[in-house]
């Protein structure tokens, strides 16, 4: 990557370098300390454009369309090679812009680096399907890169979020045009030097650094082809209304209020460090937070003294602290919307049994920190059992049958997973074949794989990322009939 002028700012990447651009500038917030960690710049409408016609360009001369898949994989191994010796100055572009530990951030690097070595060996086993007969002539399935592709990430992990959108893409022969969160612009910086590295040819990948003002710009241009969103339900929901109106296909990973349930029979021990670690872990900022604890009556009272001890014990720390459990929320807003969450709940009736409060003592009170927050007595109409606080924050339900538990577990607008805890492999499937998410964990939680298909159900999103057919969704099908008695 060619650096830039100590005096001027990143705002968009085109033709392999990256360019200052002329529609203002923004400023990054180390949510840590409170610090000024980075300038940007914004590309105004013309440097847009610029970045489009590049971007469409690279398309329609198919010199990255029309490199062979193996070939293809061949690049992406190499981009999985230059991540591993890089995965410390990958970290601190992510913790610097999001405020999350170190050691979780190297975690996600080695994490993301991965995602393109497999999706590498997808490419390399990619095949073509010669299709039944039922005519004279030869049919078959022609996959085609679908041209142009959108990809807006959000801030809470753009490590991985980034990479699992980029590398099916590549893979599947696109080009792309990516708009990270304004919050976190760190980490595609050091994503450009290392494509470039790999032998990614220019404008395959091109940059564009700014708010949602200059994402609906983007999502509005007739030059994209597709547009993959990963962010909250509402962004999403706007964008696939503007896509809509041009007939534009949109995937979307949206947000999600996921239950943890709590059978009676269930192992209390490991019921409780995974209901802790699936919404603490990160600081609660993942979509797939496990924030509403759905417990059988029962057991209620035992079990809540026993998760509200694991949840106190799960603390908040600096970047370096190896002891900490997770980091910063990602903005000093973020952590007031938070805190406004947890306020609104009180007002509505609910308890607090752990946290509530934003710290105030050194070396936190000058940062956007917030502790581990256990709420009860809530409704199930709730504003914090139905909306994402997007925060270390969990209510506790309870049920008594079966019926109540399916209709508390699926009483949101949201899909995304869930959690089961029991010793019965009967109920399980049971409680599992009933609720409508689409991720269900059976005595775990929060476990990721890139060969497993991810995406949600009513408001969380549509279409799934992840495994084969994350490649397959940045492709075109084409049907061909091919007559040999007539060639």
């Amino acid at each position: 990557m060619a650096s830039l002028d100590s005096n001027r700012s990143a705002g968009f990447y085109v033709d392999g370098a990256w360019r200052v651009g002329s529609g203002g500038n923004f400023t990054t917030i180390n949510p840590v300390n409170g610090s000024e960690s980075a300038t940007f710049s914004i590309p105004d409408q013309i440097e847009l454009e610029e970045i489009v016609k590049k971007s469409r360009a690279s398309v329609d001369s198919r010199v990255w369309s029309q490199t062979k898949w193996h070939e293809r994989a061949r690049v992406l191994d190499r981009v999985a090679a230059i991540m591993d010796t890089r995965i410390d100055e990958l970290a601190a572009a992510q913790s610097i812009g999001n405020g999350k530990t170190l050691k979780e951030c190297r975690a996600q690097s080695q994490a993301a680096a991965d995602v393109f070595r497999y999706y590498a060996s997808v490419a390399e086993t990619f095949e073509t399907s010669v299709t039944t007969q039922r005519t004279q002539s030869l049919t078959l399935e022609i996959n085609e890169p679908v041209g142009l592709v959108l990809a807006i990430t959000p801030w809470n992990s753009p490590l991985t979020l980034e990479a699992q959108k980029l590398a099916p893409i590549l893979a599947g022969g696109n080009s792309v045009i990516l708009k990270p969160s304004e919050i976190t612009p760190h980490v595609s910086i050091v994503y450009t030097g290392i494509f470039a590295e790999a032998g990614i040819p220019e404008n395959v990948v091109n940059v564009a650094l700014g708010n949602g003002a200059l994402g609906e710009q983007l999502v509005n241009n007739p030059a994209v082809d597709l547009i993959t969103f990963t962010g909250g339900t509402a962004a999403g929901r706007a964008i696939a209304e503007a896509a809509g109106r041009r007939l534009c296909p949109v995937i979307l990973e949206l947000g999600g209020k996921s239950p943890n349930i709590v059978l009676a029979d269930a192992d209390f021990e490991l019921a409780g460090k995974g209901c802790a670690n699936g919404i603490f872990s990160g600081g609660g900022q993942s979509c797939i937070a496990g924030s509403r604890i759905c417990i059988q009556s029962d057991i209620y009272e035992q079990f809540k003294e026993i998760f509200c001890d694991l949840a106190e014990a799960f603390r908040f720390g600096l970047p370096d602290d190896q002891e900490a459990d997770y980091g910063a929320m990602a903005t000093f807003k973020h952590r007031d919307s938070v805190h406004s969450m947890v306020q609104s709940a009180i007002s509505e009736g609910g308890s607090v049994e752990v946290g509530g409060y934003i710290p105030d003592k050194t070396p936190y009170g000058d940062g956007a920190f917030y502790p581990t927050t256990v709420i009860s007595d809530l409704q199930a109409n709730a504003t914090l059992c139905q909306d994402e606080a997007f925060g270390p924050v969990c209510v506790l339900q309870k049920f008594d049958t079966d019926d109540q538990l399916l209709e508390l577990a699926n009483g949101t607008q949201y899909g995304l997973a869930a959690g089961i805890w029991t010793r019965s492999a009967k109920r399980a499937w049971h409680v599992a074949s009933a609720i409508r998410a689409g991720t269900v964990w059976i005595n775990t939680y929060k476990e990721l794989s890139i060969s497993t298909p991810f995406g949600g159900f009513k408001s969380s999103g549509m279409w799934r990322e992840k495994g084969r057919q994350g490649i397959a969704i940045y492709l075109e099908r084409k049907g061909v009939y091919w007559n040999f008695e007539n060639s």
